[in-house]
């Protein structure tokens, strides 16, 4: 078994707060990361997708008092959103006994957005943690490693498959239960062609802004129901919208986000790539690892920093800007050499933005200066700088 980052944070959380709820994408591994937890307490484990264990909940209130002394976890919450006012009664009852540390833990495939029941009724009551795909600095540190994470993308599964052919097989079932099963639960009225083709144009769209129009005329369909479906997958963890940087900055700037497909296992198996060679030849390359180098850093930034994108109507563009906290801010350029070229209009953008520093995010290597505030440094030591990441 990999072992998780989060794992620590989720115990610490479990032993301060009422409930918890992991979030996260299918098959992304919240229900072995629950079920491999070391805790004080023993556990009982519930998939609410089992009608065995889904029949249990007939009277939830009844069923759920036998396990005072246990941490409940329940799998895919979200198939009964009713049962939290139950939670609510259940964890006030509790803590009136002097129970302060967590009593459940709910594992759901869609976010507080999705759950908003949650939210409302287990107020001040509950703590959310996302669990993204595997993360780079969770893998063995070797340039083959980042290699194949980079093509198969984070999903357990897809990164531990015996090869490439296996793993793209299962990010193309995993696309099918989406498109065919689990966004048609969600009543999406769409047809799973449509929703494999609207994931298709995504992936082909990666790292553009988002034009709503444009899908939506080559889809035949509206474009309020297009931005419902991105909001559904973005709800889904399955996609990220990157805003545009919007401080009055004296220029005309581009305001629409960008898209990015989270997993560039799926990218690619969307894209129809085979093999990291037939992704090094593609006009999709440079976006894809784009997308994989902003989902890398944005699934370890400190909480409260803010990122976007920066471009202008002239066309001056930043992939990625992070403004901390106590609003300092730094410029990431993601370039797929070893030897970038600091730009003027890289230059200029910093002004523009007041950004403290610039990086030039390569893929290996050691880290060297490019400017007096600007260096190139990789991908790996980015994520482990202890001023922008956990």
């Amino acid at each position: 078994m990999i072992s998780r980052s989060l794992a620590e944070i989720l115990t610490q959380r479990l032993e301060s707060v009422p409930a918890v709820a992991l979030l996260g994408s299918r098959q992304v591994g919240k229900t072995t990361l629950a079920r491999k937890l070391k805790l004080k307490k023993s556990c009982h484990y519930l998939d609410l997708e089992r009608p065995s264990d889904l029949a249990k909940l007939s009277d939830p209130e009844l069923y759920l008092s036998k396990f005072e002394d246990q941490l409940v976890i329940l799998d895919e919450i979200q198939c009964i959103p009713e049962i939290f006012p139950v939670l609510r009664s259940l964890i006030d009852d509790r803590r009136q006994k002097g129970e302060r540390n967590a009593h459940f833990l709910i594992l759901g495939s869609a976010s507080t957005e999705l759950l908003q029941q949650s939210s409302e009724t287990l107020a001040g009551r509950i703590s959310y943690l996302e669990l993204s795909p595997l993360n780079l600095l969770e893998l063995p540190e070797t340039d083959l490693t980042m290699d194949t994470h980079w093509f198969r993308g984070g999903y357990p599964d897809s990164f531990l498959a015996t090869d490439d052919e296996t793993a793209m097989q299962w990010c193309e079932d995993f696309v099918l239960s989406y498109t065919e099963r689990f966004l048609p639960q969600m009543g999406v009225s769409a047809t799973p062609i449509q929703l494999k083709r609207l994931c298709s144009m995504l992936a082909h769209q990666q790292g553009a802004t988002l034009n709503m129009s444009q899908l939506a005329n080559s889809l035949g369909i509206d474009g309020k129901t297009v931005r419902h479906y991105i909001d559904l997958l973005e709800g889904l963890f399955l996609v990220r919208r990157l805003p545009a940087w919007s401080r009055n900055a004296g220029k005309r700037l581009v305001k629409a986000p960008k898209v990015y497909l989270r997993d560039t296992g799926l990218l690619h198996h969307l894209a129809r790539l085979s093999n990291l060679e037939a992704v090094l030849g593609h006009p999709l390359c440079g976006h894809s690892w784009e997308g994989y180098c902003i989902e890398q850093i944005l699934q370890r930034l400190v909480k409260g920093t803010e990122a976007s994108h920066y471009r202008t109507q002239a066309g001056a563009e930043i992939d990625l800007v992070l403004e901390s906290s106590d609003g300092r801010r730094s410029a990431i350029e993601i370039k797929r050499t070893l030897s970038p070229k600091v730009t003027p209009v890289f230059r200029e953008s910093m002004r523009t933005l007041k950004a403290e520093r610039g990086y030039y995010i390569i893929p290996s290597g050691e880290t060297y200066p490019l400017a007096d505030n600007i260096v190139a440094i990789s991908l790996r030591t980015f994520l482990k700088l202890n001023d922008t990441m956990r």
